[in-house]
């Protein structure tokens, strides 16, 4: 299945998602998603060994970036927390209100109404996948409120939630990062725990980098998606919008925690995840 025969799919989302499945597929897989390289098809497998020619350990970036996210799920919707709410803010083709179903807890899918139809038309074409498993949230972004599309769907802002923002903050702008900032912190309960994913500045301005990451910086633009946005500590822009806890791990750690191993030559150093809430938590 490609782009092409549903019209509206991101490419940079089926390329991830063929990076996901080649990830899952190693016999020492950190993380697992047994649908990706489906959902990916012959493009996204195109796509792929294109960004990995240059970029030689992107695969195993994309296997931390999701092990990582999944351990947050897994920790957030576990006793003593127990979130009953996940929402994939900006999903893609995530798949984890299936890989990571469990008895109580609901999983919110939100995503621009092209988007998501592509996507729903690539699940439709995987008989064994159980496409009830998320609530679909159609919201355009540029004139819908994404809260108030939720609650529209049965979330409760009452209770608190995880949010999962993946791969789309170094895509925005600052004010367009702020704005979804703000709702979260004005409209969702006070425990809510966001969770995503950045780039450092200097790669964004190009400034003192390799020439490996000025062509992948390239090919990321010739994907329809340019990087837009880089920041060296979140914790200033996310205290001004509301959050009172911040914790950010380099790719580098997570890696490390994740895998036992560190090579400098990775370049993983320039990319991270933040963790974010109002109040204080334990924080994996």
């Amino acid at each position: 299945m490609s782009i092409t025969e549903h019209g509206s799919a991101s490419r940079t989302a089926i390329m991830v998602a063929a990076f996901r499945g080649r990830a899952s597929a190693r016999p020492d897989a950190i993380c697992r998603d047994p649908w990706a390289s489906a959902l990916a098809g012959r493009e996204g497998e195109s796509l792929a060994d294109e960004f990995q020619a240059h970029f030689p350990a992107f695969e195993l970036w994309m296997a931390v970036r999701t092990a990582y996210l999944d351990a947050h799920v897994e920790h957030w919707t576990s006793p003593p927390h127990a979130f009953s709410q996940v929402v994939l803010l900006g999903a893609g083709l995530d798949t984890r209100a299936a890989r990571l179903a469990k008895d109580g807890v609901r999983f919110f899918e939100v995503d621009h109404p092209s988007s998501q139809r592509d996507k729903l038309a690539r699940l439709r074409a995987l008989h064994e996948y159980p496409i009830d498993a998320a609530t679909y949230v159609s919201c355009d972004f540029e004139t819908d409120d994404f809260i108030d599309r939720l609650v529209a769907e049965g979330f409760h802002p009452g209770a608190p939630a995880l949010v999962i923002w993946e791969g789309v903050v170094p895509y925005l702008s600052e004010a367009a990062i702020r704005r979804t900032l703000r709702r979260i912190t004005d409209a969702c309960e006070r425990r809510t725990v966001l969770v995503f994913d950045y780039v450092m500045r200097r790669i964004v301005e190009r400034r003192d980098i390799s020439p490996a990451d000025e062509e992948n910086m390239r090919l990321l633009g010739t994907l329809g998606e340019p990087v837009k946005f880089g920041t060296n500590d979140p914790l200033p822009l996310l205290y001004e919008e509301g959050f009172r806890h911040v914790r950010c791990v380099s790719f580098d750690e997570a890696c490390l925690s994740l895998t036992g191993t560190y090579e400098r030559d990775r370049m993983f150093r320039f990319q991270h995840l933040a963790i974010a809430s109002r109040t204080p938590h334990t924080l994996i």
